[in-house]
């Protein structure tokens, strides 16, 4: 009582001090003032001609002198942009193309967007400073046989109204796009055929980075490309040189990836890494349940491993060795749908089962509990999904798919071994809901474990919840919450798998520490306030947080045995209308019981992930990963 009488007394004070910041949007969204509807130009003082505007019409003045900061101006800003639409209500994606279903498609007409000055919103923006065009110069389009590839309809065949949302979603989700339409051309549909426009935006694909430390004479190279010319092929280097190792100097780890072969939507890829603690060499080709229409799926993959493992010497004692292993990999599942009674419309609902091999060989075993083994699976799982869409979630514009529906699985598997036998069990729930007024909840939990001489081991026990608002208005103002809580309890792991932390991303954001175990449990809030103004083009937002955490540390198996670790900050999330920089977020962040106090991090990716609801290959669980995705 006394730890949640703790907890409770912080995360209160802490929302309280976010409600009194936020208070005006609530009370001015509940009550409004009856003056203010008849002197709109007095009371609405979002709308007024800030000292901004003035500063933005100075300098865009000035850019049109023909001096060397003048020209360095007008090719830095743009003046011409509109702000994006804010409040997207969202819709399920396909809704509105319904009475088009089973019509003939008769043409599709493609449009592909570079990626500066251009706008999948506003077809008629174009670019208009030296930045833009100049990196449209070295900027090499997506083919748009790739684009084709992705869509799931073709000219001459009776177009399924599914086939449209899910062909744009598809799009948004490949690197290298990045936002898409997919809509029918109402002007010049029929009663029996329809033409499909296809509007997608592009991403600078070509990223490159380095460093150098003059004193060590060390350094790191990165070169990546999600687009090699256009062809969507993805290419990623990171060569590391100048370390302070005894086994070696240098690292690297480099991959390559093609994406839809031939519109098979197989993708294939090859990976090399060779660090100095992490080796691995692999090849591999993969078809997922890409579409709720995918029948058939399946994969191959083929990997060699040099890992460095803790291994048990004795009952007290153990060290770290590299291991090596090899692992082959194959699964292939079917996709069954069931009837629908209401004509024109799709049941979404899939059965969907699945088999699995896994072989693993070890040349050189450490110890006895690692074995060469052939790993037998099997599953059946139920799933139903649907897809709404809107904006302001994580971004600033940029239109997100929200999953929603519900997944129920099951796996049962069979390890013989070369040593022992043993069986193996996972079973995986989970729910996701989303409404314009309650906004979304994605709920999931998984059970996995080991059987050997009915004893479970390696086993754990993993929940996700994920809560947020619906996007509150007031005037231009903006408003939402976020609620994520992640749980993960180990169930009689192996010797050295207390791997479990909560730093960054797995639990307190910003945060860093040596701490490990084999159980957490996180909490963490935000808000985030999308502000109406607008300085020199940069739109801010205004992000709070606090994180809690628990973990098991030492020989304690209980995580709440200890006080929470605890992350608070403040910060801000700011995009650029007339510029090419991409959202970028800093925060200042405080930590009770961290190595400092205080501290200052950039951040230039969202912090929430959604759980999807798609059920494809029999899974061995990954302890620390998180639930399966």
């Amino acid at each position: 009582m006394v730890l949640l009488d703790y907890f409770w007394k912080r995360f209160l004070l802490f929302a309280l001090v976010v409600f009194l910041f936020t208070a005006p949007v609530y009370s001015q969204q509940t009550k409004p003032n009856p003056d203010s509807l008849k002197k709109t130009s007095e009371a609405d003082t979002t709308r007024k001609k800030l000292d901004s505007d003035k500063i933005l019409q100075d300098i865009k003045a000035y850019s049109k002198r023909k001096t060397i900061i003048g020209r360095l101006m007008k090719a830095v800003f743009r003046f011409d942009r509109k702000p994006e639409p804010v409040g997207v209500n969202a819709e399920v994606l396909n809704n509105q193309y319904r009475k088009h279903g089973y019509k003939i498609v008769r043409r599709i007409y493609i449009k592909n967007l570079d990626a500066f000055g251009y706008s999948i919103t506003d077809t008629l923006r174009v670019p208009v400073n030296f930045l833009e065009k100049a990196g449209n110069s070295v900027h090499i389009k997506t083919h748009q046989g790739r684009i084709r590839n992705k869509l799931l309809f073709k000219p001459g065949e009776p177009l399924d109204p599914l086939d449209l949302s899910e062909s744009e979603r598809l799009l948004r989700q490949t690197d290298y796009i990045l936002d898409a339409r997919v809509t029918v051309n109402e002007q010049t549909s029929t009663r029996d055929s329809v033409d499909i426009v296809v509007i997608t935006k592009d991403i600078f694909s070509i990223s490159a980075g380095g460093s150098y430390n003059a004193g060590g004479g060390s350094g790191r190279v990165v070169l990546r490309d999600i687009n090699f010319i256009g062809s969507g092929h993805q290419i990623r280097n990171v060569y590391r040189f100048g370390l302070d190792s005894a086994q070696q100097s240098y690292e690297y780890t480099g991959s390559y990836r093609v994406e839809n072969i031939y519109k098979t939507f197989i993708s294939s890829e090859l990976i090399y890494r060779d660090e100095v603690n992490y080796k691995q060499k692999g090849a591999s080709l993969q078809r997922d349940f890409f579409s709720i229409n995918t029948k058939y799926a399946g994969a191959i993959a083929l990997n060699w491993y040099n890992i460095p493992t803790y291994v048990r010497l004795t009952d007290t004692t153990g060290s770290r060795q590299n291991v090596s292993f090899s692992t082959q990999d194959y699964w292939i599942g079917k996709s069954f749908r069931f009837k629908s009674y209401n004509l024109g419309q799709e049941n979404r609902a899939r059965i969907v089962t699945s088999g699995r091999v896994i072989i693993t060989h070890y040349p050189t075993p450490p110890t006895d509990e690692y074995q060469s083994n052939t790993f037998y699976l099997a599953g059946i799982g139920y799933t139903y999904r649907k897809y709404y869409k809107d904006k302001y979630l994580f971004g600033f514009g940029r239109t997100e798919d929200i999953p929603a529906g519900n997944l129920l699985a099951f796996t049962y598997g069979f390890e013989n071994g070369n040593k022992y036998n043993r069986r193996y069990v996972d079973i995986k729930a989970g729910f996701g809901k989303y409404n314009r007024e309650f906004g979304y909840l994605n709920v999931t939990g998984e059970f996995d474990t080991y059987i050997r001489d009915k004893k479970w081991e390696q086993g754990e026990l993993a929940t996700e919840v994920l809560y947020f608002t619906k996007l509150y208005h007031w005037d231009n103002w903006q408003i939402r919450h976020f609620f994520w809580n992640r749980a993960s309890y180990g169930i009689n792991r192996k010797y050295g798998e207390n791997i479990l932390n909560v730093n960054k991303f797995e639990g307190i954001r910003g945060f860093s520490s040596d701490e490990r175990g084999t159980r957490k449990f996180v909490i963490n809030y935000e808000n985030n306030l999308y502000t109406p103004f607008s300085f020199i083009g940069f739109r801010f937002a205004i992000v709070a947080f606090a994180d809690f955490a628990w973990l098991s540390t030492g020989n304690s198996s209980n995580p709440f045995s200890n006080r929470p670790l605890q992350g608070y900050g403040i910060g801000f999330r700011f995009h650029n209308e007339y510029t090419t920089f991409n959202t970028i977020q800093i925060s200042l962040g405080f930590y009770p019981q961290g190595p400092t106090t205080i501290k200052t991090y950039p951040s230039t990716r969202p912090y929430y992930e959604f759980n999807d609801f798609i059920y494809s290959r029999p899974i061995t669980s990954i302890f620390g990963d998180g639930i399966y995705r």
